[in-house]
């Protein structure tokens, strides 16, 4: 990955590239869901930071893009989207985040918000588990409707995912100390919210507790469900209407979002949810 350079992209043909891209990389077919050109254009020109990854032929491959926005007062970025070729996937997402990170903190600013598919596990591990967000905020639909084939078929729900760039916490995760994934028996111990098993070719909740007033839990939800929504509709919907009442309820209860994780042979991955100190 090393052959790939990253740098900002300030040019009217650069930003049509990336305008390709988003169409290439989530497969939308109607450009309401596209960021266009003179979004990119008036943006940037204003402080939105918009990174572009290139081949060694040149071609872009990636990108990721931020806007200034306001929260409790203070200056930060929304990262609206981050995207990669599938081609040139396995670790420039990676790096984009990170080019990401140093220009915010080169502008004074600590926190990074973007929204994310709860559903979408590697997604939840990539963000978690890899750069150390955690998430207090479930926003139901949030983009309405999409004409994205890794979207359609459900409410476009997400978790806000914050990343307090510059803590203490986040720099863990970003060295990746070996004693990281080093869990306290307590957290090992922490009880399933919603218990699943599998049920034919997809899992299906067993049983369901609402009333867990521990410090810490497991929210579980199934792997592949991109795969889901398009074979099993109606399960697909079942389970995002699931995690949806799941998270909004112990959100409610002063709960957030601090760790997943994947389990890859089970089929499924889990958050861990503690109470907010």
């Amino acid at each position: 990955m090393t052959e790939i350079q990253i740098r900002d992209l300030t040019a009217i043909d650069e930003f049509r590239q990336v305008v390709d891209l988003e169409r290439a990389i989530w497969g939308y077919t109607d450009s309401a869901d596209l960021v266009t050109v003179p979004v990119f254009t008036f943006t940037v020109h204003r402080g939105a930071t918009l990174i572009g990854a290139f081949d060694p032929a040149g071609q872009m491959v990636g990108f990721a893009y931020a806007v200034v926005g306001m929260k409790d007062g203070k200056p930060m970025h929304w990262s609206h989207m981050t995207g990669v070729l599938p081609s040139h996937r396995g670790g420039l997402g990676y790096r984009l985040k990170l080019e990401q990170r140093w220009r915010a903190l080169d502008r004074g600013i600590d926190l990074i918000e973007w929204t994310f598919d709860p559903m979408q596990t590697l997604n939840a591990h990539f963000n978690f588990a890899k750069l150390g967000g955690v998430a207090e905020e479930y926003a139901e639909n949030f983009y309405g409707e999409s004409t994205s084939a890794l979207h359609r078929g459900t409410p476009t729900d997400r978790l806000v995912l914050s990343w307090h760039i510059d803590i203490p916490h986040v720099l863990r995760r970003l060295e990746q100390t070996p004693e990281l994934r080093v869990r306290s028996q307590e957290v090992g111990e922490a009880p399933v919210a919603n218990q699943t098993v599998m049920d034919g070719d997809w899992r299906t909740v067993k049983a369901v507790d609402l009333t867990i007033k521990k410090r810490r839990l497991w929210i579980e939800i199934p792997a592949g469900f991109t795969e889901m929504q398009q074979q099993a509709p109606e399960r697909a919907l079942q389970w995002r209407l699931h995690v949806r009442q799941m998270f909004q309820e112990y959100f409610a209860k002063g709960y957030r979002a601090v760790d997943f994780v994947l389990q890859r042979e089970a089929g499924l991955g889990r958050y861990l949810l503690a109470k907010k100190d």
